[in-house]
């Protein structure tokens, strides 16, 4: 069940590089981020937080930093501002993020103190040379994930203990207001990172809970998959027919004590069968 014995502070961003047929995460606090080629474990180091990404081409990936979203060249680790993100505040960073089905890139912003910094988070999106801010007064912005037809979005902002949802136009850009999808208050549960699968159903990481729970398109639980660490962040489909279901891990927060009882905090996990993803979409520039 453990797919990589790194281990991350804060385990995020997981996502499958199509065309590499290649697995990629970050540890946001340790500004790394991490794959595994032909076997070999690689990572790549940075002077900023980093947190997620989408890919361009086969070398080249979009990722979101601390202060902006640049692209990167897997090869020649080559690196070219593509947008300032919320440069001119130091106390926030990028958080959750996603390509979504037009081709633009979804990414969340939150204070570096997370809960301490209520309301001072954003969910922005690039698309096609232009960065814009969609929602505001977010705490710790989360789960976004993006209906196969393109038609809707999710996301969460983890504190509420809800996800929502909300229409997208031909374009992707939001129309309306979003909706509640599933409200988790009732259970207890945290919604971190999410994805959605080839049957429309969202899969959802449980900060605390150690599981990713599958819901719906109508918000129905249908099923949980439990991991071997409790603080779950963030799930990918992929490897052969993209029926791997990765999670992400973290030990941020953790003390001596509740490392020794989850002693596999911070590690990467992969369980094959219990769903198929789809293939995550190019960023378009």
């Amino acid at each position: 069940m453990i797919f990589d014995n790194r281990v991350c502070e804060l385990g995020e961003g997981a996502f499958w590089h199509p065309l590499r047929r290649q697995f990629f995460w970050f540890d946001i606090l340790g500004k790394k981020l991490h794959s595994v080629e032909d076997g070999e474990a690689r990572t790549w180091s940075f002077v900023e937080l980093v947190s997620a990404a989408g890919w361009v081409s086969r070398d080249v990936l979009l990722i979101a930093g601390e202060r902006d979203l640049f692209l990167f060249d897997l090869e020649t680790e080559e690196i070219e501002t593509v947008a300032e993100l919320e440069a001119d505040d130091p106390g926030t960073r990028s958080n959750d993020g996603r390509a979504d089905r037009q081709g633009g890139f979804w990414i969340g912003t939150m204070g570096k103190r997370g809960g301490n910094d209520p309301g001072r988070g954003s969910i922005w999106r690039w698309y096609r040379g232009e960065m814009r801010r969609m929602f505001t007064g977010l705490t710790i912005p989360n789960s976004i994930c993006f209906a196969p037809d393109g038609t809707r979005a999710y996301f969460s902002d983890t504190v509420t203990q809800r996800i929502q949802r909300v229409a997208l136009d031909g374009e992707g850009w939001p129309v309306g207001e979003p909706e509640v999808f599933v409200d988790l208050s009732a259970d207890g549960l945290y919604p971190d990172g999410a994805v959605v699968d080839a049957e429309g159903n969202v899969w959802n990481a449980q900060w605390g809970a150690g599981r990713v729970a599958c819901y719906a398109p109508d918000g129905r639980f249908l099923k949980a998959v439990a991991m071997g660490a409790s603080q779950t962040s963030c799930p990918a489909f992929g490897g052969e027919g993209l029926a791997t279901l990765f999670c992400t891990t973290a030990h941020e927060g953790m003390d001596a004590t509740a490392r020794a009882a989850d002693p596999e905090a911070g590690k990467t996990f992969a369980v094959q069968g219990v769903g198929r993803g789809l293939p995550e979409p190019q960023v378009i520039l």
